[in-house]
This record gives structure tokens, C-alpha cells and sequence, in this order.
């Protein structure tokens, strides 16, 4: 990809930021995050219809089945401002399942007016997903669903395919789990259900640009939380001055800044190197990272966060706790460290 057509996607990213507006507000508020919380599933199924009227579920459904077409590039910047914002809605679980499904997305699904998440882990903490499907039918256990609690319908990845069900379906079971953050996490059983499969010959592919999509949410999160503790440095006085002025202080913020630096220079060019057709082991081994990198970062921004904030850090009414409980639930979501590293270890000992 040569001239104009290389930077397409800085504007394509500009005009999806401008409209994603509409979920994440402009000055920063989190009160609606507040009021969503220990609410039944934990978001507002009106805005997951606000988004699908603005087509973010179409983003990585190719245009020759209707999509939009857009590369990873765009969607980590969708992903990021939500994780600034901290969107409870499952926009990326249904851009997945937009990817997945390509032709055959429902429409309701695409529009927003059925919410749809992505049930694709075999086992909490790794990337598998190839169980599910036996006999022509659905049957095993998926875990670690955000959002499935209010969803209509339920994606399901297996190695046979991906198959649309209806969450009320007969052999359906969802089994919810409250979270630290306020919403829930389910994990879906399924006994011998009818579904159609539909061939998914990208499903790796797929499951790896979720993962990088996701490192592209904790690095929001992590932004918005160290910029919020930076204004709280500035305002905060101790002995007639502010916090922000003691030296000790200033290198831990300074350490943080780095990390959130290199966590955003790693999401870009990965998300950059799959756009222009990475190798199925380089985008394996950049992703993994970039998910390792973006879980470190968000715990331990959240955490230097709350100590800087001191006593107020811990109060409900303090804004850096939602961020705290935000990265606590979904740090390890696409894989924990110990098997991230693992998988790392091994791809270097295939390289060499």
C-alpha cells in the first residue's frame, strides 16, 4: 500500500472516534458508568443499539459482505477511547462476532437491536477455543463471557465452525457470576444444541485481533487512570505544597508514563503490521505482547494510582476506583500471564 491509501485509516480512525462520541462523552463523565453498576448485566442495551446505528459492529465485516472494511489499526483506536471511557457495553464481543460470522452476521445484530456476544474460551486464562461442537451439535462449556447476561444472542466458536444461538435456546445454560467492576461474567453451557455451523477458516486470526483489541482497552484504561492521578497531583497540597512537587512521587509518575508509552507504541504497530499482512507467527507472537504488556501496564497504573490518591483512593466516591475494579476484571481476560509467557517461551524455542 503506497500514498494517499497508506493513511486512509488515520482518517477512517478520526471519523469513528467523532461518532463513538455518542457513547463515550467528551468531558470525560463517568456518572452513567456509576449508575450501571449492580445493575442486572452491568450496561445499557440502549447504547448497544446507539452503537450498532453508528455501524461499529460492521468495522471488520469485509465490504464485499456489507461491512465497513476496516483494518485493526481503527478498531484498536475505537477500543482504546472506550477503555478511556470505561465502556461497560460488549462492542468489541460483537465485532468479533461480526468478523466471525462475515456473511452470514445477522442483521439484527448489526443494527443493535439484539445484543450479541462472543462465546469462544475452552478454559479460563488461555486462547483456546476449538471445543463446543460434537456430533453436528453444541455441547461443552464456554467461559468467561463478559456481558452475556443481557444478550439476545450468543455467538458460539468452535472447530467445526461458528453457530448464532438464542440465549433462551433449549440446551442453553448461562451460569453469572458477579464482578468487581459491577457487571457480571458468565460461562455458558451447552447440552446438545441444535445450530447451524458456519464455516470460520480465519477464526485464529480472529480470536488474535480481539486479543489485540482488547490490549487496546486496558491501554485507555491506563491512560485515563494516570491522567486523572496526574490532576490529582496537581491539586493535592501537603506541607504547603503540591503533591505533584515531591521528587519521589515525580519518578514514580514518570515510570508509569513509560509503560503506557511503550504499551501504546506496541498496540500501534502491531495493529499496523496485521493491516499490511504480518505472518501468522509474528502477529501470534506480537499480539501475546501486547496483551502481556497491556494486562502489566493497567494493574500497575490502577494500583500506583490508588497509592498516589492515598486515603481517597480507597473511597467509592473517588473516580481512580472505577478504574482499579475495571482492570482487576479484565486484565487477564484473553489469557493469563503465566500462559502468555509460556506460549512466548515456545514460539521462541520453534524459532530457533
Amino acid at each position: 500500500m503506497t500514498g494517499a491509501g497508506m493513511d486512509d485509516w488515520i482518517d477512517n480512525s478520526r471519523m469513528i472516534l467523532d461518532s463513538a462520541r455518542a457513547i463515550v462523552p467528551a468531558d470525560g463523565s463517568l456518572a452513567r458508568i456509576r449508575g450501571l453498576r449492580g445493575q442486572g448485566p452491568g450496561f445499557d442495551p440502549a447504547m448497544v443499539a446507539e452503537a450498532g446505528g453508528l455501524g461499529l459492529y460492521l468495522m471488520r465485516v469485509p465490504e464485499a459482505a456489507g461491512g465497513l472494511g476496516l483494518g485493526l489499526r481503527e478498531t484498536c483506536a475505537l477500543m482504546r477511547l472506550l477503555g478511556e471511557g470505561l465502556v461497560p457495553e460488549p462492542i468489541g464481543a460483537t465485532i468479533m462476532a461480526g468478523a466471525l460470522l462475515a456473511e452470514a452476521f445477522p442483521e439484527q445484530a448489526a443494527n443493535g437491536d439484539a445484543v450479541m456476544v462472543t462465546a469462544w474460551q475452552d478454559s479460563p486464562g488461555t486462547l483456546d477455543w476449538q471445543g463446543g461442537a460434537v456430533g453436528g451439535r453444541l455441547s461443552g462449556r464456554k467461559c468467561a463471557i463478559p456481558g452475556a447476561g443481557g444478550a439476545d444472542l450468543i455467538a458460539v466458536l468452535t472447530g467445526a465452525g461458528v453457530a448464532v444461538v438464542p440465549r433462551d435456546a433449549p440446551g442453553v445454560t448461562l451460569h453469572l457470576e458477579e464482578t468487581l467492576d459491577g457487571g457480571q461474567m458468565a460461562t455458558l453451557q451447552l447440552d446438545g444444541v441444535r445450530a447451524d455451523l458456519h464455516p470460520c477458516p480465519g477464526a485464529q486470526a480472529v480470536v488474535q485481533d480481539a486479543a489485540l483489541a482488547h490490549a487496546a482497552y486496558l491501554l485507555g484504561l491506563s491512560e485515563r487512570a494516570f491522567a486523572l492521578t496526574l490532576d490529582y497531583l496537581r491539586i493535592r497540597e501537603q506541607f504547603g505544597r503540591p503533591i505533584g512537587s515531591f521528587q519521589a512521587l515525580q519518578h514514580r509518575a514518570t515510570d508509569l508514563k513509560i509503560r503506557i508509552e511503550l504499551l501504546r507504541a506496541a498496540v500501534e504497530a502491531t495493529a499496523a503490521r496485521i493491516d499490511l499482512g504480518a505472518d501468522p507467527t509474528l502477529r501470534a507472537r506480537d499480539t501475546d505482547r501486547c496483551l502481556l504488556r497491556g494486562a502489566e501496564t493497567a494493574l500497575l497504573v490502577s494500583r500506583e494510582a490508588v497509592q498516589m490518591h492515598g486515603a481517597m483512593g480507597i473511597t467509592d466516591e473517588a473516580d481512580i476506583g472505577l478504574f482499579v475494579r475495571k482492570a482487576m476484571t479484565l486484565a487477564h481476560l484473553f489469557g493469563a500471564p503465566a500462559a502468555i509467557r509460556a506460549r512466548l517461551a515456545q514460539g521462541l524455542e520453534t524459532a530457533a
